[in-house]
């Protein structure tokens, strides 16, 4: 993938980020670098005026889209719309002007799973608590395998290797800073939070959060993302999100931890269909 396209979509997320928005520049770049070789798979197009992006479209399968459209140029969405022609759109309930598009161009609402879009102030953040021989830090240039490892675990059927994470660190706004994991007694990873800090914005976004099956239920998934919240704010950020999370059965333990974090839904994921 041309690294500037992912700029240009980046560029307008974050120049018209709100919680009307259906994506942060954090999760532009990890769901554009996450698996290498898939750029085939996709298409994208951006829409520019004045020489500045004012929308993009991205189809990851046939007949599915995701847009992001500047509510300042809300004809755009029609535009981009026409030019994919979907079967499927998945956006925000919170972007009016992308919804009105939907219908216009004859998209229903479709009723079903939905993902939730969280927020948090980065205020009354309390100390991690960690099981007796197990620590957190931030990663290091030298802990790439030992990083792509505790993905791995933690999601199993994940494409991510280690070329895919080194382009990932190699992305615009990657810190390793913000990249935090829990170390196991017996020295491997057994946890992990990755922040993306939009810094303009002052929010940062946790993706993703994963803890190895063989540690779960010790509180670790919690320990480490309370220490990148707060390396997080330390950075200067004032609020987190989190999403999209599966708001149904699919991943029963996500919201709750999150919820238990301080977190809170804002928004909720809609798909329309034609």
């Amino acid at each position: 993938m041309k690294a500037d396209v992912l700029r240009g979509m980046q560029a307008l997320t974050q120049r018209t980020w709100s919680h009307d928005s259906s994506c942060h520049i954090g999760d532009l770049a990890w769901q554009r670098l996450m698996h290498v070789g898939r750029e085939d798979e996709w298409s994208t197009r951006l829409w520019e005026v004045d020489g500045e992006v004012r929308a993009w479209g991205w189809s990851q399968a046939p007949g599915d889209l995701q847009l992001y459209v500047d509510p300042a140029h809300p004809e755009l969405a029609d535009e981009v719309l026409v030019h994919f022609g979907p079967k499927t759109v998945t956006t925000l309930d919170r972007a009016t002007h992308v919804l009105d598009a939907l219908r216009r161009n004859g998209y229903v609402r479709s009723d079903g799973p939905y993902l939730a879009y969280l927020t948090r102030a980065l205020t009354g953040l309390p100390e991690p608590m960690l099981p007796k021989g197990f620590t957190v830090r931030s990663v290091t240039a030298d802990d790439l395998v030992h990083r792509v490892a505790v993905h791995q675990a933690a999601w199993p059927a994940t494409r991510v290797n280690e070329q895919s994470y080194r382009a990932v660190t190699a992305a615009w706004p990657y810190r390793a800073g913000l990249d935090w994991v829990v170390v196991a007694p017996d020295g491997s990873f057994a946890a992990s939070c990755l922040v993306w800090f939009d810094e303009a914005n002052g929010v940062g976004l946790l993706e993703p959060v994963g803890t190895d099956a063989r540690f779960r239920r010790l509180g670790l998934g919690r320990s480490v993302c309370l220490a990148a919240l707060r390396a997080l704010r330390a950075e200067g950020a004032r609020e987190a999100v989190v999403y999209p999370v599966a708001g149904d059965s699919r991943h029963p333990a996500a919201l709750p931890l999150y919820e238990a974090l301080g977190f809170a839904p804002y928004a909720r994921s809609v798909d329309y269909l034609r």
